[in-house]
């Protein structure tokens, strides 16, 4: 029982101190900071010094690693960690830094400003007493570089200003940093101000948006924290704000036209990246009234600038992406000494501390893509495309109150042949990339057919890792705007126009191919609707076939059909759906299979190339070849076929069994078109039109009868003109 007790006492222990951790991220980057530091002796921690400043920071892995913070290569020096110092003669910071009074410690921390401001306000009385006192004591720096106005005032009059000036950086007991958690607020002594903690998981802690350059130097009546700022008092909130700045009113009549003001009126850790007017006017004519117009589309611009985080400048040291109130991202970052959004510098006005937040003012709109109209959505990548639905006048047709879905090829996709082509025929190629319906990725599914607003049906094929539509793939990048969604294509998608069939008819180059289809009774096949993908051979692959060779082949129907079929599947995969360097194993219509991969953005069927892929048909895919197929498992019994396909076919070993025969393929894997006669009342013509009707040996598709309601079945017949 006592070992149980000693146990549970042990893991209670743990679990405290690993949550006290968990907020003690400054206390662990100074850990780490030792840790680099070991071979300098005892007690010695590893900084990084910002180059061409005074900036130094006790660093995270990825900036000691990058060797840089805020993209600025940053020197390394090695200084007595808190609360030690050097001996004469000896390596590292054997000793232990005097403990003293408050007053005493500011001057063991090198803040002599704050401690001669101290002597000459009478403070220094107060904090060399008795007490508990924390001191966030700027340093000599901060007290530089604040502004000579406020500076002046403050010590024209020390025994009032600057004695209330002081006293707020002060609180009424000791608080390490392992005490000050993000989001708290403290109470400061002048006057009950508020001053707001917020302690980042890069080991940055801040007071009211100024940093703790060198934390918890521990004093006999209290603890000095050397902040790099004169703190500013707390002003109200974040809406507060807006209403009373000038150069704020673009951004104070959008946040009231959206209802969003109110909103950072209320209790919150708000960070606002604030348009300034100047910001506004910048934006194209016609972009700010059409937005402004619309409350969801200005309420999503106004929610695109408001992270429901508190993020000080000085806590920034790299790139980061945050979440913003509109539901999507930005990244904010650094460069040198200035704030970056989304890569951009545009920050003119750091760190404006209210009570429920901070602002930062910027001299860009940031607007979100829920905001933007469908065309307005295309990137760098997606140029051409949208300047020649501007130049072809489409863009009328994208109507802000409409739905749409852009289909946006690569600028890469756009020939030079195809950008000098007559305008009218750029345009219904255009015109196809444009559908008349909203329609999200993931509202997208295998066999769907998509209506565009020049009239063409547009197929859609899903695949394990793609999605296509006709012969061009996804990439990624899809996004919704305001009026519609738009998706990012390898290709220019180009319509099916023709069958399978009509197309080996109107193509030389498959001309044996399809005397070979004919013979075996298959033209039908490719006639018909369906989804078929159809690996043809040229003619390369029949050189050297005789015409007896012909001949022979088509008389063993049973034989020729097994041959073709094996290059027929059923569905249509398109060549770029394939996931690259995977094999693909298929079924054919013959009953083996094939082993179908892309690489380097070539096809390869059973190992053969492809010559050309993804020929789209009104009913499936061709996939061009110059081999004729032929599965490897099935032998040949036959002398004679046997020659003639060791003639045709030369990359794989034919396997030959003595009068072995093939496999009977009934053509009922595909279902024919039946025929309907419309015979009219009257007259003994009509009988014997039916007799003969009745006679005729025309193959029959059974359906099965559909249900009423009343459970009868209901026989539905069609009636056309034969």
């Amino acid at each position: 029982m006592k070992i149980f007790f000693l146990c549970t006492f042990s893991i209670f222990l743990l679990s405290a101190f690993e949550q006290a951790a968990a907020s003690a991220h400054y206390d662990k980057i100074l850990t780490h900071s030792r840790i680099r530091a070991r071979d300098q002796g005892p007690n010695v921690c590893a900084l990084q010094q910002v180059m061409g400043t005074k900036k130094k920071y006790f660093s995270t892995c990825r900036n000691w690693y990058q060797g840089a913070i805020c993209g600025k290569k940053a020197t390394v020096l090695y200084e007595c960690c808190p609360g030690y110092m050097k001996m004469d003669g000896t390596r590292g910071c054997p000793a232990v830094a005097p403990i003293d009074h408050v007053y005493g410690t500011l001057g063991i921390v090198g803040a002599t400003s704050t401690q001669e401001y101290s002597d000459i306000s009478k403070l220094r009385e107060e904090i060399e007493g008795r007490g508990s006192f924390t001191f966030f004591a700027p340093s000599n720096e901060a007290w530089e570089q604040l502004n000579s106005e406020i500076h002046r005032n403050l010590i024209d009059n020390v025994n009032i200003e600057l004695y209330n000036a002081l006293h707020h950086h002060m609180v009424n007991k000791r608080m390490l940093t392992k005490d000050l958690k993000n989001g708290m607020t403290l109470v400061s002594m002048y006057n009950d101000q508020k001053l707001l903690i917020n302690h980042y998981p890069n080991g940055v802690v801040t007071v009211n948006c100024a940093r703790i350059i060198h934390g918890n130097q521990i004093a006999t009546n209290g603890v000095v924290h050397v902040v790099d700022r004169v703190l500013t008092a707390v002003g109200n909130t974040v809406q507060d704000f807006i209403e009373v700045e000038d150069d704020l009113s673009s951004l104070r009549a959008a946040a009231i036209t959206s209802d969003v003001l109110d909103i950072l009126g209320k209790p919150g850790h708000y960070t606002l990246f604030a348009p300034t007017n100047e910001a506004f006017e910048r934006l194209p004519r016609g972009v700010l009234e059409r937005i402004m117009g619309d409350k969801v589309a200005s309420e999503a611009l106004v929610k695109f600038h408001i992270l429901n985080t508190l993020q000080c400048s000085e806590a920034i040291t790299g790139g980061a992406v945050y979440e913003t109130l509109e539901g999507n991202t930005v990244e904010i970052g650094c460069d040198g000494e200035s704030l970056t959004v989304n890569g951009v510098k545009m920050v003119k006005r750091k760190d404006i501390v209210t009570s429920n937040g901070v602002i930062h003012l910027i001299d860009q709109v940031l607007i979100p893509d829920s905001a933007k109209q469908v065309i307005e959505l295309g990137g760098a990548q997606q140029t051409t495309f949208t300047e020649l639905v501007a130049q072809l006048g489409l863009t009328s047709s994208l109507r802000p109150e409409g739905q749409y879905t852009l289909l946006a090829p690569l600028n890469g996709a756009f020939s030079d042949d195809t950008l000098r082509m007559d305008q009218r025929l750029l345009r219904a190629i255009l015109q196809n990339h444009i559908i008349k319906v909203k329609v999200g990725l993931n509202e997208l599914y295998n066999g769907q057919e998509l209506e565009t607003i020049g009239g063409k049906l547009l197929r859609v094929f899903v695949y394990r890792t793609a999605v296509c539509i006709e012969n061009s793939c996804m990439v990624r990048g899809s996004k919704e705007g305001r009026n519609g969604f738009i998706h990012i294509f390898r290709q220019i998608i180009s319509p099916a126009e023709k069958t399978l069939h009509e197309m080996l008819k109107n193509d030389k180059r498959f001309s044996v191919f399809l005397s070979l289809v004919k013979a075996a009774d298959l033209d039908d096949v490719l006639s018909r609707p369906g989804e078929w993908t159809l690996f043809v051979p040229t003619n390369d692959a029949f050189k050297g076939l005789t015409d007896d060779d012909k001949a022979i082949l088509i008389r063993d129907k049973n034989a020729l059909r097994n041959i073709l079929l094996y290059h027929l599947i059923q569905g249509v995969f398109i060549g770029s759906g394939f996931e690259p360097g995977v094999t693909n194993i298929l079924k054919t219509i013959q009953g083996g299979k094939l082993y179908l991969k892309t690489v380097n953005d070539t096809l390869l069927i059973n190992e053969l190339k492809s010559r050309e892929s993804d020929l789209m048909a009104t009913n499936g895919v061709i996939h061009v070849i110059d081999k004729l197929l032929y599965p490897a498992d099935v032998p040949v019994g036959n002398d004679q076929l046997l020659t003639i396909l060791k003639k045709l076919i030369k990359y794989i070993q034919i396997k030959f069994v003595r009068d072995s025969t093939f496999k009977e393929i009934p053509l009922t894997f595909y279902s024919p078109e039946i025929k309907y006669t419309r015979i009219t009342a009257g007259g003994s013509d009509n009988e014997e039109n039916l007799k003969k009707l009745l006679e005729e040996e025309a193959p029959v598709r059974r359906v099965p009868p559909r249900r009423t309601q009343g459970g009868a079945a209901r026989r539905r017949t069609r009636l056309a003109h034969s």
